[in-house]
């Protein structure tokens, strides 16, 4: 069976096992038909595809895997049971969940309202003018849509660290240094439809250093995991550095870009302040022809009247190739403005497997800094 051929069993299987809320399994080390071994986490939507395999039909007698391998006598743990995805509302704090994209366990903190910006469905408006970059204007109104705060279960790193990066939230140090930057690993924002659902009967179904700080378990609530008064005060004191606002998405030759901008907060170094963001970028490949990020282009306006050009290979040391296996990649970096207000946008250049090249488009998004700023950062002080 063809690895697109497998993908397509597992994922159909999926589907059925989500719709009658059938149970959603772990496979410490199991095999697709006629594949060799499958480990959770391994590309595209693999955890998530790779949860069903003892729902399928049985597979031919084959060798039992050798202790080195797998516990003696476990193949499978029990993790929950799907539930039916929602199509109105929101969840929830203490959803459970597997992302759909990148497979890995996670647990809802809270919601966020942002508006999204989809220039693949702005109004039709005759492009006015270009500008460096090559980008029209184009009429782009935003949209109310719902993203999560999660936690990522720290088991389930290891296996999406070469798709996604696990520190996308990062606070400025609290010390004079302006440039000092400390990340929360395995914190992420996940949007509405990247959800699902499932529930535990486990008590500590996440494995998280601020799993139990956050949440804890209480068998009359649905879901079961409430937040602590820690948890309400983090995200309060945080809210301004926290806060998901914007999201910003174009897609280019099958190529989607999301864009989430976030204001880090204002330092001052050398008799000037120094204001700081930070961008969350996911690349989706929507088609099924391989191509791998090669460049980043980037224009960066500021509103004391720079514009600056940023060239270079990849993107955080990587050069991530996008496949029908592993679909995506997400990463996250940073800016800095001596100014409290600008703008960026660009273009990736990807590589074909014949050697030819094509440009996809970064949506333009706003870097704003919050002028009521009194207080820095406080991370994981509460």
């Amino acid at each position: 069976m063809s690895g697109g051929a497998a993908r397509r069993y597992v994922a159909a299987a999926l589907g059925r096992c989500r719709a009658r809320g059938l149970p959603l399994w772990e496979p410490l080390r199991e095999r697709l038909p006629g594949r060799g071994v499958l480990p959770l986490g391994t590309g595209g939507a693999a955890a998530a595809a790779a949860a069903v395999l003892p729902l399928l039909p049985p597979l031919p007698p084959r060798r039992h895997l050798s202790s080195r391998n797998r516990p003696e006598g476990k193949v499978l743990e029990t993790v929950g049971v799907f539930e039916a995805p929602k199509q109105h509302g929101k969840y929830e704090t203490g959803q459970l969940f597997l992302h759909s994209v990148f497979g890995y366990r996670g647990i809802v903190l809270f919601p966020w309202q942002a508006r999204l910006y989809d220039r693949d469905v702005a109004s039709p408006v005759t492009e006015k003018s270009e500008n460096a970059a090559g980008h029209g204007s184009k009429e782009v109104k935003g949209k109310t849509h719902t993203y999560y705060q999660v936690l990522i279960d720290a088991r389930d790193c290891p296996h999406i660290s070469q798709r996604s990066q696990t520190e996308a939230v990062t606070f400025l140090a609290n010390h004079d240094d302006s440039r000092a930057l400390y990340a929360i690993p395995g914190l992420d924002y996940v949007s509405h439809e990247d959800i699902l659902p499932y529930s535990s009967t486990d008590q500590v179904p996440i494995q998280h250093e601020l799993f139990e700080r956050f949440l804890m378990y209480d068998q009359t609530k649905v879901p079961p995991f409430v937040a602590r008064d820690t948890l309400c005060a983090w995200q309060e004191k945080n809210h301004p550095w926290l806060e998901l606002s914007d999201v910003h998405r174009e897609t280019t030759e099958n190529i989607r870009v999301t864009v989430i901008p976030f204001y880090m907060g204002m330092r001052e170094a050398q008799n000037s302040h120094v204001y700081w963001w930070r961008y969350c970028i996911r690349l989706e490949n929507l088609d099924s022809e391989v191509v791998q990020l090669r460049e980043r282009h980037w224009r960066i306006f500021s509103l004391s009247g720079t514009l600056e050009t940023v060239r270079g290979r990849g993107v955080v040391g990587r050069e991530p190739v996008l496949s029908k296996e592993q679909p995506a990649f997400q990463y996250s970096s940073h800016v800095s403005l001596q100014a409290s207000s600008g703008h960026m946008w660009g273009t990736f250049r990807f590589e074909r497997p014949d050697g030819s090249h094509f440009d996809v488009r970064i949506p333009p998004f706003s870097l704003e800094s919050n002028k009521d700023e009194k207080t820095p950062p406080s991370g994981l002080h509460w």
